[in-house]
């Protein structure tokens, strides 16, 4: 994407020694309009490609390891966030019997750990509450990346392993 600017107004006589350059052209007025690349800023993500690959073995090991499927929501969560991440983990479907969901809204302070049916049997809310202040303990670090792994690799420690058919 380009953006142009007039480097000289009408009626003003343009510089007859002056060689354009690159992307400038002198319009029919006499004009010169200078063409300038714009550059689009990407949005900073919260996470680098080496904290998402630490974020992503947490979730597949502490998933594989217990049979239990946990999952991460960073977000706002809204006015009632338990009421939200109740909502969220609903909406997993069946799935949700199974899964474990940590939602973390840093802008709010809030974490919410929500357990469906099967997964609150093997997860204490004790044990939940523990995962809770160890990750508390690191986001207030401002190491929020290792505060999810280490919470997710301790309700996978506490979940223990996956039960034998």
């Amino acid at each position: 994407m380009v953006a142009g600017d007039v480097v000289q107004r009408q009626g003003a006589q343009p510089d007859a020694g002056r060689e354009l350059g690159v992307g400038e052209a002198v319009t029919i007025s006499g004009r010169i309009s200078v063409a300038r690349t714009h550059v689009v800023s990407r949005p900073k993500l919260p996470f680098s490609a080496g904290q998402l690959a630490s974020l992503d073995e947490a979730l597949t090991l502490g998933s594989r390891e217990t049979g239990l499927d946990f999952s991460v929501y960073l977000g706002e969560l809204g006015e009632d966030t338990r009421q939200r991440a109740e909502q969220l983990h609903a909406a997993m479907g069946q799935a949700a019997s199974n899964a474990v969901l940590v939602a973390v809204s840093p802008g709010q302070r809030a974490v919410e750990v929500v357990t469906g049916e099967e997964s609150h049997r093997r997860l204490s809310d004790r044990g939940c509450k523990l995962a809770v202040m160890s990750m508390v303990a690191s986001f207030r670090e401002g190491d929020l990346i290792g505060g999810l792994v280490s919470g997710l690799r301790m309700l996978a420690d506490q979940a223990g392993p996956a039960p034998r058919s």
